[in-house]
C-alpha cells in the first residue's frame, strides 16, 4: 500500500496547485511540478474527464505495422515484463514517438480497468492530450518517469501508478516509449528499474540493427561488461562520431547533440584497438575504458548504416567458447594474418563454420568478404562453375552474363572450403593449382584473374587416412594443413554444464525470463551428444519454446532422449512366467531403478505416462496395506 505521507503530501500539493495557484515546490519533484504548469498554459482543465479520441480498428491496425519493426525488436521485453505485470497486476505498455499507445500486456483485470481511463491500444498518452502521466512526460523530459496517483494531472487517473522510459536510437531520436502501469494503491518498488533495464536492452538490440557490419567501438570501465546492454557503443565516420549510445555518452560526459561535430582525438588520447581484440584505452578527460572494435564485416562498408528495416538475428548461441578454444583461436587468428592457410578438423555439429566466422571477424580481413563454400552440397558437376566461375556461353544452362565464381567473390578475404574431404579428386587438382599460382581461369576462358584470398578448409573426416589410402591428394593436403586446429566434442568439455549454461543465456533465456533447474544441468552435462553442439543448441531451443515464461525448467520438461529408447532391461526369460501384472510390475520397477527414482524419465523409457506408473504404484502400494 502507498504510505499515508506520500498520499497526505501529493493532496497537499493538488490542493496549493489547483486551489491557490501557487507552487508546492517541496511536496512534488520538480518534474511533475513543471509537467503540471505546462498542462494548466495548454488549458486543461484538472478535475474534468480528459478527452481522449481513440482511433478505428483499421487505424490502429496501420499504426501498428507503421511500427512494426520497433514492436519485433521489444518483443522480448514485453514479453519478460508480461510476466511480472501480471503476476502483480499490472500492465507493460508500448507506445510509438508520439505516445500512441501500440501495445498492452499484462493482468486481465487490471486491462479492463485502465480501458476505462483509455489506457489502452489506440489512445493517445502524449502531455497534450492526456496531462501529467509517465508516457507523455517521459517524452517530453527525455528521461525515465514516475508518475503516481494523485500526481497525474487529471483527477480520473489517480487510479494510476505509471513508471516509463523513452527509447532513444543511435542518433539521439525517441523511437519509442516502454511503460509499466498498476493500481495506484500498490507500491509498485521496482517497476521504473525493471522498465529501464528493459529500455536498455532494446536500444542495445537496436544499435546493432541499424549499424548491422558496421566499425562499432565499444567501451566499458569494466571489461566483464563489454558485449552486454552497459556497454557504450560508438561510431565514427571519418574520425567524427556519428553515432552513440547513452551509455557511451554518459562516460564521455557529453549529449546527443555533439554527434557529428567531436572528432576521435577530441575524446581519446589511445589509438582504437585492432579488431576484434580488447584493449585499455585512456579518455581525453584521464579516465580509463576498456574498448572493443568491430570491424566492418563487408569491404567499403560505410558507418552510417542505413536504418534497417529487419530485425538482426541474434548472435549464434553456438559462437560460445570455452577458454581453451578461445586461446586456441587468438593463435590461429596470428597464423592467418602470417597469410598459413588452417585445417578446421571436428566431428559433426561441433561449430566449424561458426569458428571459421570467428576466425574471419578477428582477422586482418575483417572488413573483406567471408565466402563459405559446402564442398560436399555442391552437385560434382556444378563445383567447377561455381568455385572458377564462367563466361557466357561455356556450357549449356549457363547464365547469359557469366559468373565470376566464389574464388573471385572472395577476393581480398576468407575462402571457407567446408567438408572439403568429400571434394572429388579431379577437382582437387585444380583447386591446388588455384592456390599455388594465386589465380583463377573461368570456364571458357583463356584469361587468368589474379586473387588474394586467405584460406581455411574443414571437415569431420581424417583427412591424413584419406590421403594413406588414396582418396586425398598428398599435395593438397600439405597445402592446406600447414595449420590446424581441432575442435572438441561435447564430450571432451571439462565442465559441459557451465558451457550449457552459457549456451542458454546466449539464446536469451534471460530476456524471457527461463531457468534451468541444476538438475537438469546435470542431466543434460551427462548426455553423449553425438551430435554436438548442433544437437545441443536444438534440444534448448525446443525447451525454450515449450517452456513458460519466467520458469524454472527441470528433467520432467526433457522431451525423450533417442539415444536413450532402448531400455536396458534383464534377459527377457525363454517362456513368460508369472501373471501378466507381475511381468508389467517387473518393468515399471526396472525402468524406475535405472533413471534413479525419477517417475517422468521411467515413464518416458517405457513409453507410458506419468500417471499410468503413479496408478500402477499406488495399486501395488494397497495391495501391501
Amino acid at each position: 500500500m502507498r504510505h499515508p505521507a506520500f498520499i497526505e503530501s501529493i493532496n497537499s500539493a493538488r490542493r496549493s496547485f489547483f486551489d491557490s495557484g501557487a507552487e508546492p515546490r517541496g511536496l512534488v519533484s520538480d518534474t511533475i511540478l513543471a509537467s503540471w504548469q505546462r498542462c494548466r498554459r495548454q488549458g486543461l482543465v484538472a478535475e474534468a474527464p480528459p478527452s481522449v479520441a481513440l482511433v478505428e480498428r483499421h487505424q490502429l491496425s496501420e499504426r501498428q505495422q507503421q511500427h512494426e519493426v520497433l514492436r519485433r525488436v521489444c518483443r522480448p521485453e514485453l514479453e519478460a515484463l508480461y510476466a511480472s505485470a501480471n503476476h502483480a497486476g499490472s500492465i507493460v505498455i508500448l507506445t510509438a514517438p508520439d505516445g500512441f499507445i501500440l501495445d498492452a500486456l499484462g493482468n486481465a483485470d487490471f486491462l479492463d480497468k485502465a480501458a476505462r481511463v483509455s489506457l489502452r491500444p489506440g489512445a493517445p498518452w502524449s502531455e497534450a492530450a492526456t496531462g501529467t502521466n509517465a508516457i507523455g512526460t517521459a517524452l517530453i523530459e527525455r528521461c525515465a518517469v514516475e508518475v503516481r496517483g494523485g500526481e497525474h494531472y487529471y483527477a480520473p487517473h489517480r487510479v494510476l501508478s505509471c513508471s516509463a522510459s523513452p527509447i532513444f536510437d543511435a542518433h539521439g531520436e525517441v523511437v519509442g516509449v516502454l511503460d509499466l502501469s498498476g493500481e495506484a494503491s500498490v507500491h509498485h518498488l521496482h517497476a521504473l528499474g525493471m522498465v529501464q533495464l528493459a529500455v536498455e536492452q532494446i536500444e542495445h538490440r537496436l544499435f546493432e540493427s541499424d549499424f548491422d557490419g558496421a566499425d562499432i567501438v565499444r567501451i566499458q570501465p569494466d571489461p566483464a561488461l563489454l558485449g552486454t546492454a552497459r556497454e557504450g557503443m560508438l561510431v565514427f565516420e571519418a574520425h567524427r562520431l556519428v553515432a552513440a549510445n547513452r551509455h557511451a555518452l554518459r562516460l564521455l560526459g557529453m549529449d546527443w547533440s555533439e554527434l557529428g561535430k567531436r572528432r576521435y582525438d577530441e575524446l581519446f588520447a589511445s589509438a582504437l584497438p585492432r579488431p576484434g581484440s580488447v584493449a585499455g584505452m585512456r579518455c581525453q578527460s584521464g579516465d580509463m575504458v576498456h574498448a572493443r572494435r568491430d570491424a566492418p564485416r563487408q569491404a567499403g562498408v560505410s558507418s552510417r548504416v542505413a536504418r534497417s528495416t529487419r530485425i538482426k538475428p541474434v548472435r549464434s548461441p553456438a559462437a560460445v567458447f570455452s577458454r581453451e578454444l578461445d586461446t586456441a583461436i587468438e593463435r590461429s587468428v596470428r597464423l592467418l594474418n602470417a597469410d598459413i592457410p588452417l585445417l578446421l578438423q571436428g566431428e559433426t555439429g561441433t561449430g566449424k563454420e561458426v569458428v571459421a566466422r570467428e576466425l574471419h571477424r578477428r582477422s586482418a580481413r575483417a572488413g573483406a568478404p567471408f565466402i563459405a563454400v559446402n564442398c560436399a552440397a555442391l552437385p560434382e558437376s556444378l563445383i567447377e562453375s561455381e568455385l572458377f566461375g564462367y563466361l557466357p556461353g561455356a556450357f549449356t544452362g549457363a547464365r547469359r552474363d557469366g559468373a565470376p565464381g566464389l574464388l573471385r567473390e572472395a577476393n581480398g578475404g576468407t575462402l571457407f572450403l567446408d567438408e572439403l574431404g568429400d571434394m572429388p579428386l579431379a577437382m582437387q587438382s585444380r583447386l591446388l593449382r588455384v592456390l599455388q599460382e594465386r589465380e583463377v581461369t573461368p570456364l571458357g576462358g583463356t584469361r587468368a584473374h589474379a586473387i588474394d584470398v586467405t584460406v581455411i578448409a574443414a571437415t569431420h573426416r581424417d583427412l591424413a587416412a584419406a590421403v594413406e589410402r588414396g582418396e586425398f591428394r598428398a599435395d593438397l593436403y600439405y597445402r592446406i594443413a600447414q595449420s590446424t586446429l581441432q575442435l572438441p566434442s561435447l564430450r571432451e568439455h571439462v565442465d559441459l554444464a557451465s558451457l550449457i549454461a552459457q549456451l542458454w543465456r546466449a539464446l536469451g533465456a534471460e530476456q524471457i525470463p527461463m531457468q534451468l533447474h541444476p538438475q537438469l544441468l546435470d542431466t543434460l552435462a551427462s548426455r553423449r551428444w553425438p551430435g554436438n553442439l548442433r544437437q545441443l543448441v536444438g534440444l534448448l531451443r525446443s525447451l525454450m519454446a515449450l517452456g513458460d515464461v519466467g520458469a524454472t525448467l527441470t528433467r520432467d520438461d526433457l522431451p525423450p532422449d533417442p539415444q536413450d529408447q532402448k531400455m536396458h532391461l534383464p534377459a527377457a526369460p525363454t517362456e513368460l512366467t508369472g501373471s501378466l501384472d507381475a511381468i508389467e510390475q517387473q518393468a515399471i520397477d526396472t525402468a524406475i531403478s535405472a533413471c534413479h527414482g525419477n517417475l517422468a524419465a521411467a515413464a518416458r523409457k517405457l513409453g507410458v505416462s506419468r500417471s499410468t506408473i503413479y496408478r500402477r504404484l499406488q495399486s501395488q502400494a494397497g495391495q501391501h496395506d
